[in-house]
């Protein structure tokens, strides 16, 4: 049962959050890199995404939390889905600092020109349907982030709305979970260059093996 449902954008500290929340929560939780290390969770995204209304609690069984891409982008869906559940909105200081965070990271995959795997045309449907219709304008970008933390400040239930930056650490996860802060550091993960590296080494994994022994 999910009890922290992630209504944030990737790229507002999502990946540290994950860390964060299995801390917390009592279990694993839910991130993108579910779905880099599940290939066959792209096809029950692609069917949200067409319409179709899935088994969350089905889904989500043995997850504890759920943050960043996709289940953010269908975050209403999973609040009522989870009705006792926190909705945390993670965000940046404006649609400028995160468009630049998420240009050098979340872009560069996108922006591929190899054979697109099936999670990269679902980041890219995810991106068209949620935010802007193209990602190489960074006003259109940034105004399209903003619109999205209003709507779900505007939307979600006050009393369920827990609004988090990275900078804020363990608190305000713990007061809304009602658990003791640790005693161990919070994490901060995924910066630009560790998201980078792992980009790359996602792709060298997925080369076809005469691209491989090319590039030795």
């Amino acid at each position: 049962m999910l009890r922290v449902v992630g209504a944030g954008l990737p790229r507002t500290g999502t990946h540290t959050l994950k860390l964060a929340l299995a801390r917390l929560a009592g279990g694993p939780s839910y991130h993108m890199t579910e779905v880099f290390d599940n290939p066959d969770h792209v096809a029950f995204w692609r069917a949200a995404l067409d319409g179709e209304a899935p088994d969350w609690c089905r889904f989500f069984h043995g997850y504890t939390s759920a943050v960043d891409w996709p289940s953010s982008a269908f975050w209403p869906e999973l609040a009522a889905a989870f009705p006792a559940s926190v909705i945390l909105l993670s965000t940046r200081a404006d649609g400028a600092e995160w468009w630049r965070s998420a240009d050098a990271t979340i872009m560069e995959g996108l922006r591929w020109e190899g054979e697109p795997a099936p999670w990269r045309t679902l980041l890219g449907d995810l991106w068209r349907r949620t935010l802007c219709a193209g990602w190489e304008d960074p006003a259109a970008n940034a105004v399209a982030y903003e619109r999205w933390v209003e709507e779900v400040r505007r939307t979600a239930p006050p009393d369920r709305l827990v609004e988090w930056r990275a900078r804020e650490g363990w608190g305000p996860l713990c007061e809304a979970l009602g658990v003791p802060v640790p005693e161990e550091p919070f994490p901060h993960v995924n910066s630009t260059v560790e998201w980078e590296e792992r980009r790359r080494q996602r792709e060298a994994a997925t080369a076809q093996p005469d691209e491989r022994e090319e590039g030795q």
